[in-house]
């Protein structure tokens, strides 16, 4: 990549957060005036970037549609798919993928090679919020308002011995989440299986779904299963990365 691309790339990035004064972007790409403002002037030329009433630079109206029409053909179980079967081939054991759909949790894609376990979930089936690894994942980084839509629709019925029954212990566990970067199913929808998840991220860095790795208990336990949290990590930061995510936004590792 050019010099001048990488520049233009970095400004777009720059001004994309809010509109930005020339001495803002020639600082944050490290070069003179005149030569920032050859870019940018560039890049207005071309609809990606625009200079508003208080001569301040932001992005441009073409560049708000290129990204509608990218978000429009982007397909997320496409991007994810062959991450995760490349995991659970890697591993051996079933691997799931749930995003946030509305106010539910809905599995979108799932892999379960031979002698793994089979799971009684079904692709566009409803996440059993309380119990599940991925919905713990994805909600403990959700925004405030749209866990709490979810969160009303969950009632807390006891599955096993280990189900989480109330709202606050439900969030007492999404603190610990937060902590960690990675959430767990102890046997607590079914006694006989265990999981662990962690988030996907997307550009924005927020929670775009997870990713888990569920194994039966007689051939992994929860402390077993955590020996493959770092393959699992692995695997959501490379999936995060496609679909945009950068270092500069947090991820729990």
């Amino acid at each position: 990549m050019t010099q001048t691309v990488q520049r233009a790339i970095d400004i777009l990035e720059f001004c994309s957060a809010r509109p930005r004064k020339l001495t803002e972007i020639a600082e944050t790409c490290g070069v003179h005036r005149t030569t920032a403002l050859r870019i940018v002037q560039t890049l207005m030329a071309g609809g990606f970037v625009r200079r508003d009433d208080r001569g301040l630079y932001g992005v441009g109206f073409r560049l708000a549609a290129l990204a509608d029409s990218a978000l429009r053909q982007f397909d997320l179980r496409t991007v994810v798919h062959p991450w995760i079967v490349e995991l659970s081939e890697r591993l051996g054991q079933t691997v799931q993928f749930a995003v946030p759909d509305g106010d539910r949790v809905v599995y979108v894609d799932k892999i379960e090679p031979p002698n793994s376990i089979h799971l009684d979930t079904r692709i566009g089936g409803h996440v059993v919020v309380q119990t599940a690894g991925v919905s713990k994942a994805i909600l403990a980084f959700l925004d405030p308002d749209r866990r709490e839509s979810i969160l009303r629709h969950v009632d807390f019925v006891r599955f096993t011995d280990s189900t989480i029954t109330s709202k606050d212990a439900f969030l007492a566990r999404l603190e610990e989440v937060r902590q960690n970067g990675w959430a767990y199913d102890d046997g607590e929808y079914e006694a006989i299986s265990n999981c662990v998840a962690a988030p996907v991220w997307d550009y924005a860095g927020t929670p775009a779904g997870a990713i888990s790795i569920t194994a039966l208990k007689a051939q992994l336990d929860l402390s077993s299963l955590k020996s493959l949290l770092p393959d699992l990590l692995e695997t959501t930061r490379a999936v995060s990365t496609e679909l945009g995510w950068r270092p500069e936004l947090t991820l729990p590792t």
